[in-house]
């Protein structure tokens, strides 16, 4: 019979996404089949399973931890912000409808029965259920139809560890907090606690883990120092991206920070180049002189395009171009750069038609049909192999995408690129990881390359971290507390 824990946190980016990760390694090194789970999500960083589905990107790198391919019901339920105020419902893999704020609360009471069947399949499985919570679990004021956090623990009949990071300070108070605010029977359900990314010594700390197992009862599970190769896993918040660190090589590529950017991990293998520069701009920054600029994916094409503009980034890309400058653009990047994007039918919001940037000579007409699959094919023109996958809502067509494709993906051609070869759009993310298709791109720019796949970078790390926690915390404790699913 399989057995399930559940990882909660005192709120968001505490770093349970990558606990559960460096977790589940280490129990698949000890000989046990392992599944990752997380009921609700909420990200604009996604991955394409092989059955057809998207989810969150963490859940598919915590299925790479577990050495098995990623499934929709790792994460049946996935919101991805559309802006302030709504999310596009994604329900095992496929986009449901879209859902307003106001309504997060109604619209979860029919999808605990989605949620509960999705883990009973992986529990049937495996071993080994590690769940993942979302956000914080002291939002109480969300805990009626909660399916994220402590209302799922009860359903499942799954205990917890609660989960704090000290690295953001207050990390007692967080704790002993969440222990007071709960109410009784869900704080029955915790049993231990875990301190993340402690910077210095750990024995200074050696009082505040009494502190909280005084306060709270739970035990003290493990004090996790902070792990510099765990820069090198995919990051699931995008101010992450902003925190992390850039190259200093002699090569400068700049992004233009857009509110609903996504896939953004796209970005990572160009963080471990050593000839490699990289800035994230921030809002209200001009772009700087670089030798290529990224327009990465987008959630909203049309709304992070009249940001662009609100910014003069539009001026600045121009100018870039005309200086001889490089430009790529993925997915809703690659929209952003042709001469306009139609919205018909109302996907992003008002139906209507607006200029692109007029970089590439395409037109994009956007659709409520979404392409989700995994490609490969070969970069266009030297050849060099590519593999990833594409997930957005919307074709694009026009004489640079005819005349210049920028991929060949063997059922069909995919991209673009100027008559000068210096502007580039594409729809395939992941491009960059491929080592062979990254040393090309960045030959391009007078770069070079060690043309290793990002995927050995990501093994390595997620082995450095199951090494790192096998010695910080307490995993056959862990193991003890993961309690036997109750059969459905």
């Amino acid at each position: 019979m399989a057995r399930a824990l559940m990882l909660q946190g005192t709120g968001s980016s505490v770093g349970k996404s990558v606990l559960v990760a460096g977790l589940a390694r280490a129990c698949v090194r000890r000989g046990l089949r392992v599944r990752p789970f997380k009921p609700q999500n909420m990200s604009n960083n996604a991955a394409v399973t092989p059955d057809g589905g998207e989810i969150g990107r963490a859940q598919a790198l915590q299925a790479r931890a577990c050495g098995v391919a990623p499934c929709v019901d790792m994460n049946p339920v996935l919101l991805k912000p559309q802006g302030m105020t709504g999310s596009q419902l994604v329900v095992r893999g496929q986009v449901r409808r879209q859902v307003h704020s106001r309504d997060f609360t109604s619209f979860r009471r029919d999808l605990m029965p989605v949620v509960l069947s999705s883990f009973g399949r992986l529990a049937g499985e495996c071993d080994l259920v590690l769940v993942e919570g979302a956000g914080s679990a002291s939002e109480v004021n969300l805990r009626d139809n909660d399916i994220a956090n402590m209302g799922f623990a009860q359903a499942a009949d799954v205990d917890v560890v609660m989960i704090g990071d000290i690295d953001r300070g207050g990390v007692i108070a967080s704790l002993v907090g969440t222990r007071a605010v709960l109410p009784a029977q869900d704080a029955a359900r915790i049993h231990g606690f875990i301190v993340n990314r402690m910077r210095g010594d750990p024995s200074l700390f050696a009082a505040g883990m009494t502190a909280i197992a005084d306060h709270t009862g739970w035990r003290p599970l493990g004090l996790v120092p902070f792990l510099e190769r765990v820069r090198d896993l995919p990051a699931e918040d995008a101010a992450d991206l902003r925190a992390g660190r850039g190259g200093h090589g002699s090569v400068h590529v700049a992004v233009p920070w857009l509110p609903m950017i996504a896939n953004f991990d796209d970005l990572d293998p160009l963080r471990a180049e050593a000839d490699i520069a990289l800035t994230i701009v921030a809002r209200g920054q001009p772009l700087p002189p670089c030798d290529l600029v990224i327009l990465p994916g987008s959630k909203a094409t049309l709304a992070d395009l009249d940001s662009l503009r609100r910014e003069g980034w539009d001026i600045d890309l121009h100018a870039h171009v005309r200086r001889g400058g490089h430009m790529l653009g993925i997915c809703g990047g690659y929209q952003m750069l042709g001469r306009s994007v139609a919205d018909p039918h109302g996907v992003e919001g008002t139906p209507g038609r607006v200029a692109g940037l007029g970089l590439l000579d395409v037109e994009t007409v956007l659709s409520g049909e979404k392409r989700l699959e995994n490609v490969s094919g070969k970069l266009l023109p030297e050849g060099a192999r590519v593999r990833g996958y594409e997930m957005h809502m919307g074709v694009t067509d026009g004489p640079d995408h005819v005349l210049r494709p920028m991929i060949d993906l063997h059922t069909h051609a995919d991209g673009a690129m100027t008559r000068s070869g210096r502007v580039w759009g594409t729809y395939v993310h992941g491009l960059l990881a491929d080592g062979a298709a990254r040393r090309c791109l960045l030959a391009r720019l007078g770069a070079g390359s060690d043309g290793r796949d990002h995927d050995g970078t990501v093994e390595e790390a997620l082995d450095r971290l199951a090494d790192h926690l096998e010695r910080h915390v307490d995993i056959d404790a862990l193991l003890e507390l993961a309690r036997p699913v109750t059969p459905a």
